[in-house]
């Protein structure tokens, strides 16, 4: 089992800085949120489901009662609940200068049955599900450079963006857009000192594949049995699923000086199951 975010990274490594976590109450983003807020930075996260937004915060309040922590509810595609979001998390933490973008999931659909309204939702969601928030907080990003150095932006993307599967055809479309999304952010907020990267990932343990395991058929087969059969069909080289926490890992060093001189990149986490180099 990988060992936990501060066998990596100091405790006070990011103190005083104020990160900013779309999608944050479960999964990868909530995982992000725990490495950054070991970290010692300062993070709010939002995410659209309140209760499970509140759940988040209330575990994350037990297991670190000295974080400072903010949390609202926030629909990243509503420019006007963005730019709420942002101008509360500047009030109670102050400026951001690391804005992770998290929001969003895949559509599984081929090319014959995605409709016109479908591929609409789709790249509605992935390009605005980074376009609204980098937009709002871009002006406290941009303002953290002279106090901290560059400001970072680190954006989760999908394997798919570079690997599309025939089966996820919108989704690997609209990934591939954020790819060079990145890339195009990272020439232009180079000046204001915003540096912005991403991570291409492949199959991460989620709530997904969790349901998917209980509506297996055979009900012989533990969580460890069938990830790992379910990882050798798919022909991933390190033989597992990867955890939340290894996503979050990738997230934190983009997101933190050590990627100083890093910026329109991406870094692979799919256990090798990427044919790119």
């Amino acid at each position: 089992m990988p060992a936990s975010t501060s066998s990596f990274f100091a405790a006070d490594a990011l103190a005083g800085r104020v990160a900013v976590v779309t999608g944050g109450s479960s999964g990868i983003g909530l995982a992000t949120v725990e490495a950054l807020l070991d970290a010692g930075a300062s993070v709010a996260l939002c995410g659209r489901n309140a209760e499970r937004l509140e759940r988040a915060v209330e575990g994350l309040r037990e297991s670190r009662p000295q974080a400072r922590l903010f949390a609202q509810p926030c629909d990243v595609l509503d420019p006007a609940s963005v730019k709420a979001f942002a101008a509360a998390s500047e009030a109670a933490l102050g400026p951001a200068s690391m804005l992770v973008n998290n929001a969003g999931q895949g559509r599984v659909s081929t090319f014959a049955d995605t409709e016109d309204a479908a591929w609409t939702e789709e790249l509605h969601l992935k390009f605005f599900s980074v376009i609204h928030p980098t937009r709002a907080f871009l002006p406290q990003l941009a303002a953290q450079r002279t106090a901290w150095g560059d400001a970072a932006i680190v954006c989760a993307n999908s394997l798919l963006a570079r690997q599309p599967e025939p089966h996820m055809v919108a989704t690997s479309a609209a990934r591939a857009g954020l790819l060079n999304l990145v890339r195009s952010m990272a020439t232009e907020f180079a000046p204001q000192g915003v540096r912005v990267n991403g991570i291409l990932i492949g199959l991460v343990e989620s709530g997904q594949w969790r349901r998917r395991f209980e509506a297996r058929e055979d009900k012989a087969l533990g969580w460890s049995s069938w990830s790992g059969r379910l990882a050798q069909d798919k022909h991933i080289p390190l033989g597992r699923l990867g955890l939340p926490i290894e996503a979050a890992r990738a997230i934190l060093f983009l997101a933190s000086p050590l990627s100083s001189y890093t910026t329109g990149s991406h870094i692979d986490i799919s256990g090798g199951l990427s044919r790119h180099a």
